[in-house]
């Protein structure tokens, strides 16, 4: 950027020329397969991520590779099997790469360096039930890569409710700024939480459930649906998501 502006002021270039040059050095195009946002981590604040299980292997290999080769950022790789992630680690062989892979969460994030990151602020994450955490913990690598702490609560549902009251009491003591509150089945918690505490709650439906309530639709209509004020919901089984909209709320000041 630096550059096209030098040959800006210099006259070398006009102003729609540097304006072609400023918008193609925003993206990086590898080999016709994909197309990156190569500032978004100066937009945001958050790297760049891959939603892996729709590609092809091959493709999302050279997309890794590329990516790597042309930035120093992290690379979040989200619903990876653990299968794929092997193979990953086959084909990069010995380097200096760190690869930090949640089996649970199936998300892998690369780094060249480790960084320590100075917390900004601390989210809450709870989940109704133990099959909601593998979605919760998604949203965990999520906030903890964007310079969050994560304080979790697994399996405090409403089936018994008594073990939820102490932890969100433990939770408003930290100081956390947004609760993520991942259920299935009826749906029931986030609205729950919303009631009791004064800070933003992102419901996160699952797809555990079965009859009716199989796939997390009757979860996320029930979250839609809330009567309790300050929730918003993202998608079903969608823990990354959540994740980025916690860090939005809390660098939004």
């Amino acid at each position: 950027m630096k550059e096209i502006l030098e040959r800006l002021v210099s006259g070398e270039l006009n102003i729609d020329e540097a304006e072609t040059l400023l918008k193609a050095d925003s993206i990086l195009e590898f080999d016709e397969i994909a197309k990156f946002d190569n500032k978004r981590c100066e937009r945001t604040g958050f790297p760049e991520a891959i939603f892996s299980p729709s590609k092809d292997y091959e493709d999302l290999l050279v997309i890794v590779k590329k990516y790597l080769e042309n930035n120093d950022e992290d690379l979040i790789i989200t619903k990876l099997s653990q299968k794929r992630y092997e193979k990953i680690l086959a084909d990069f062989g010995e380097n200096s790469l760190i690869f930090d892979y949640n089996k649970r969460a199936q998300i892998l994030v690369i780094r060249k360096e480790e960084k320590i990151k100075e917390k900004i602020a601390k989210v809450g994450i709870i989940t109704a039930g133990t099959s909601d955490i593998n979605i919760a913990e998604e949203a965990k690598v999520i906030v903890e890569e964007g310079g969050c702490e994560a304080i979790t609560s697994y399996d405090i549902g409403v089936a018994g409710i008594h073990r939820l009251f102490p932890q969100i009491a433990h939770m408003v003591k930290e100081g956390v700024r947004v609760f993520i509150v991942c259920a299935g089945m009826e749906g029931a918690l986030p609205s729950v939480v919303a009631g009791l505490v004064d800070v933003p709650v992102i419901g996160v439906p699952t797809s555990v459930g079965y009859g009716v309530g199989e796939g997390g639709r009757v979860a996320l209509d029930a979250m839609l649906q809330s009567c309790a004020p300050g929730i918003a919901v993202v998608n079903i089984d969608n823990g990354f998501g959540a994740g980025v909209f916690a860090l939005t709320i809390v660098n939004s000041d």
